[in-house]
C-alpha cells in the first residue's frame, strides 16, 4: 500500500497565534493531521488545551504558551521556548487578533489602540520574531492571516479594517526587503472571506443587533486549508480565498467610488443579526473569555446553519498555473489544427 505524503515527509515546526479558536483552531488540526508539530499561541488557557488535544487527536504534537501577541517581549520568549522544545521553526502562520464592532465614532481611544496592537502589532512582533531566526538560517516562512478587508474598508470595522491594511502594507515592505537581499525565507498572505468563528459571539459591538459576518458566509476549514497551501507555497506572494473576495478585491481596484456606495447602502444590515444586542455580554477585546476554567469555544461559530464548506475558486486558485498551462496548450493545439487544415 501506497504512504500518503503526510506520514512520509518530514514533519514540520509550526507556529500558530490566535490557535485556541476560529481559524486558528482549524489552522493548528490541518497542520497537525499531516504529522507537524505544532506550537500554539494564544491568551486563553481552555482553548488552548482543547487545542492541544485537537492537534494530539490528529496526529501531531503541540505545545502550547499562553502570550498576549501584544507584548513584543512575550512573543520572543514564546519563539525561545519553541525552539528550545522542537528545534528550528519552518512556518509561522500570524492569525490572533480582536476587534469592535462599532462606529468609528463610538469606538474608544483605548479601544481603538487595543485593536491595534493586538491584530497589528501582534503581526509585527511575531514577524519580527520569526525573522530573527528564520533569516541567519535563510530558510523558513512566514504566512500573513489577513482578510478582503485588507484592502476593503467597511463600515463598523475601522479598527480592524485600520490593522489588517497595516499588515498589509508592513508584509509588502518585508516582501521587497527579502527580496533585495536574495532572502530564501518567504513571506505570503492570505486574504479571507466572511467565516463562521466565534469571533461575532465574543467581540464587543456597539451595534443595536448581533454581529454576523458578511455573507456569503464560509467554514473557517476552507481558511485552513487555504494557509497550509500558501506555507507549502510561498512564492507566490498572495492568496485570495472565495469569491467573494475576489469579487471585493476586483471590484474595489475597478470601481472603488461605487462600492463604497454600496456599502453604505448594504453593509450595515448585513453585519447584522435579526437578535438585538446583549449589553452585558462579556467582551475578550481586554482579556480571554476562554481563561483558565473558561469556555472553549472552538472553531466554528453560531452559523454552521448556512455556512458552506467549499469553495471552488479556492480549488481554481490552488490550480491556476496548471489551469492556464492546459488553456496554453489547448489554444495552441486548435491553432495548428486550423493552420493544418488552412494548408489543405
Amino acid at each position: 500500500m501506497t504512504r500518503s505524503r503526510k506520514r512520509t515527509r518530514e514533519p514540520q515546526v509550526v507556529v500558530v497565534t490566535g490557535a485556541s479558536g476560529g481559524v486558528g483552531r482549524a489552522i493548528a488540526r490541518a497542520f497537525a493531521e499531516r504529522g507537524d508539530r505544532l506550537a500554539l499561541l494564544a491568551r486563553g488557557s481552555t482553548g488552548l488545551a482543547a487545542a492541544a488535544k485537537d492537534v494530539e487527536q490528529a496526529g501531531g504534537r503541540a505545545l502550547t504558551l499562553v502570550v498576549d501577541m501584544a507584548d513584543a517581549a512575550a512573543v520572543r520568549e514564546a519563539a525561545n521556548r519553541v525552539e528550545e522544545e522542537y528545534g528550528p521553526v519552518d512556518v509561522w502562520v500570524n492569525n490572533a487578533f480582536t476587534t469592535v464592532f462599532a462606529p468609528f465614532v463610538e469606538i474608544d481611544p483605548e479601544e481603538f489602540r487595543r485593536v491595534t496592537e493586538v491584530t497589528y502589532l501582534g503581526y509585527v512582533h511575531g514577524t519580527q520574531a520569526a525573522l530573527s531566526r528564520m533569516f541567519p538560517r535563510d530558510h523558513g516562512t512566514i504566512v500573513q492571516v489577513g482578510s478582503a478587508l485588507a484592502y476593503r474598508g467597511i463600515p463598523l470595522q475601522s479598527a480592524y479594517c485600520g490593522a489588517k491594511h497595516a499588515i498589509q502594507g508592513m508584509n509588502e515592505s518585508l516582501r521587497c526587503e527579502l527580496l533585495h537581499q536574495r532572502s530564501k525565507v518567504r513571506t505570503t498572505m492570505v486574504q479571507l472571506p466572511g467565516l463562521n468563528t466565534p469571533q461575532f459571539s465574543w467581540s464587543l459591538s456597539r451595534m443595536p443587533h448581533r454581529p454576523q459576518p458578511v455573507p456569503p458566509v464560509y467554514q473557517p476549514e476552507i481558511a485552513a486549508r487555504a494557509v497550509l497551501w500558501a506555507a507549502d507555497h510561498p512564492r507566490r506572494r498572495e492568496w485570495w480565498v472565495g469569491g467573494s473576495t475576489t469579487a471585493t478585491l476586483l471590484a474595489n481596484a475597478v470601481v472603488p467610488g461605487l462600492l463604497d456606495r454600496y456599502l453604505a447602502r448594504t453593509a450595515f444590515a448585513s453585519q447584522q443579526t435579526g437578535e438585538p444586542t446583549d449589553e452585558d455580554a462579556p467582551v475578550n477585546l481586554w482579556s480571554p473569555l476562554d481563561g483558565e476554567g473558561g469556555h472553549d469555544y472552538g472553531a466554528h461559530g453560531a452559523f454552521d446553519d448556512r455556512a458552506v464548506g467549499r469553495s471552488p475558486q479556492q480549488w481554481f486558485s490552488h490550480h491556476r498555473d496548471a489551469l492556464a498551462l492546459a488553456t496554453a496548450g489547448a489554444g495552441a493545439l486548435a491553432l495548428a489544427l486550423a493552420r493544418r487544415k488552412a494548408a489543405r
